[in-house]
């Protein structure tokens, strides 16, 4: 780790990604590729490697972070880690905020810097493991991470594009917990076969909901911008991870009491009372 993160800073940004160097065995490799889903995990090795892509809104970090909680791994969001870089006063804050502010993708340097500083900080805290959130979102960005570690599983969550804009708009932050939240109560009838969707808002607190306010971002506008930006970009990287028979597309069915239970059955993984263990 060590020597990857003085990597990491010594480099410019075609320089490879420095990441938790932890290579699958040539068994684990053939028995994943073997099934319809991820190999089973062993509630001794813990630390996966995984990356979770999807478009902007479709819960990226809701999973993600549920997923680290129970497996003991950190999730590392890109989206987090630009935002903490926005409302500090780093050197990089008023570029970030010119592109925030249009829609637009973060260039490979600048998120390659920010996931230096965040790699540096879990060396420190002695983490092991990886859930990716937000990066690769470049064949480019995929290769670097392809070329100094091997990546697991990657995991394609996916909506309906009428239902992210809905999920975008309805997002709300309480200012002074800083928690996330959602106003928007969706019920979308499916059309030409496909499903219908519903998903609940999740309410604030009483003592949050005076305090509520809209990311810059979430606006008509910016969102359609950035979904489009997204598809354009993003569709190559699913094709890159399709080959390598490592990407897990999952269509989320609704909100987390319907997708939860259907995303652990789709990684092979079991809720229990006390630990997530692997299913037998």
């Amino acid at each position: 780790m060590a020597a990857m993160t003085r990597l990491f800073r010594s480099s410019s940004s075609s320089s490879a990604l420095c990441f938790i160097q932890r290579s699958l065995s040539t068994a684990a490799a053939t028995e994943f590729k073997s099934q319809s889903g991820p190999p089973r995990i062993d509630p001794k090795d813990r630390n996966v490697q995984w990356v979770f892509l999807g478009c902007p809104g479709v819960g990226k970090g809701t999973y993600a972070s549920r997923l680290s909680a129970l497996l003991g791994v950190p999730h590392i969001a890109t989206g987090d880690l630009v935002r903490e870089e926005l409302s500090s006063s780093g050197s990089m804050s008023k570029q970030l905020a010119d592109i925030v502010n249009q829609g637009k993708l973060v260039s490979d340097e600048i998120i390659i810097n920010l996931l230096s500083k965040r790699l540096e900080v879990g060396e420190e805290k002695g983490e092991s493991g990886f859930i990716l959130d937000g990066f690769p979102r470049t064949v480019r960005q995929a290769e670097i991470l392809n070329d100094v570690t091997d990546i697991d599983l990657v995991v394609n969550l996916k909506l309906p594009e009428n239902v992210l804009l809905e999920k975008c708009l309805g997002r709300r932050i309480c200012s002074q917990c800083g928690k996330n939240f959602n106003v928007a109560s969706i019920n979308v009838k499916g059309e030409n076969g496909n499903r219908d969707i519903s998903m609940a808002p999740l309410l604030p607190p009483s003592q949050c909901v005076s305090k509520l306010i809209t990311r810059s971002d979430d606006t008509e506008t910016i969102v359609k911008e950035r979904l489009r930006i997204y598809n354009e970009k993003s569709q190559p990287v699913e094709d890159f991870y399709r080959a390598q028979g490592k990407l897990l597309e999952f269509d989320l069915p609704g909100g987390i009491p319907e997708s939860w239970p259907k995303l652990l059955e789709a990684l092979n993984l079991d809720e229990n009372e006390d630990k997530l263990s692997a299913t037998a």
